[in-house]
């Protein structure tokens, strides 16, 4: 059970920093309506949810999860789950007639996880 409990904040922890993030970035984008290249798109979400990593370690400086083969687990699927409500966040917004970004897709939102996820990885407690 407490597995299960620490599996469920590591992903908790990523979509609630996720989403935030994807709120201030709508907020900081509004000005900015030009498309930039998609690759370099990819290096800023990349160095983004790193950068979100690091300050994700003031808060919470320990793993969330147990050592072994469930914080591998959860590096490789966290990241998935939360492009996948990142995409059904894109897809909500897009019926309401929002504005939509990139990290409001699957590719995007699942990179600026990964990131967040390995940085925490490597450097959690």
């Amino acid at each position: 059970m407490e597995v299960l409990l620490e599996i469920i904040g590591e992903l908790l922890l990523q979509v609630i920093v996720e989403l935030l993030s994807e709120w201030g970035m709508h907020a900081v984008a509004e000005p900015f309506r030009k498309e930039p290249n998609p690759w370099l798109a990819a290096l800023g979400y990349a160095f983004f949810g790193g950068v979100v990593g690091g300050l994700t370690l003031l808060g919470f400086p320990g793993h969330l999860t147990p050592s072994g083969p469930l914080r591998i687990a959860n590096l490789i699927v966290t990241p998935i789950v939360v492009g996948v409500l990142m995409a059904g966040v894109g897809a909500w917004r897009a019926r309401r007639g929002g504005t939509l970004l990139r990290i409001d897709r699957f590719s995007y939102g699942y990179l600026f996880a990964l990131a967040l996820a390995l940085v925490r990885f490597k450097f959690a407690s």
